[in-house]
């Protein structure tokens, strides 16, 4: 042991640490205490995937995952995952949508 690692521990209570700027620790403090924020909107981009699958395959997670849109090789569980959210986060959106197909299917017949 050097004289200069001695001086470090000169008596004091181990485990206590002197707070130089208590100002950090106690903004850092506050922002931990925020509740996390959750954003409540889904990227335009996944949102016309996920149509753009159901609208062509219906709930065929394997025909998705094959699709040449599916950009992110997304594997069946992927998409189905993706289109699981989309549900949770749009729930009305996603009934008026799938209504909407069900009523042009039976246009075109």
């Amino acid at each position: 042991l050097t004289q200069g690692m001695e001086v470090e521990s000169d008596g004091r209570q181990q485990g206590k640490k002197i707070v130089r700027k208590p100002y950090v620790v106690n903004e850092m403090e506050y922002e931990a205490s925020l509740p996390e924020k959750k954003s409540n909107t889904l990227s335009r981009d996944l949102i016309d995937y996920v149509r753009y699958m159901i609208q062509n395959h219906g709930e065929n997670y394997k025909e998705m995952a094959r699709d040449e849109k599916n950009y992110y090789q997304d594997t069946p569980k992927q998409i189905k995952r993706k289109i699981n959210v989309y549900k949770n986060f749009y729930p009305d959106e996603y009934k008026d949508f799938i209504a909407s197909l069900k009523q042009e299917k039976m246009d075109v017949q």
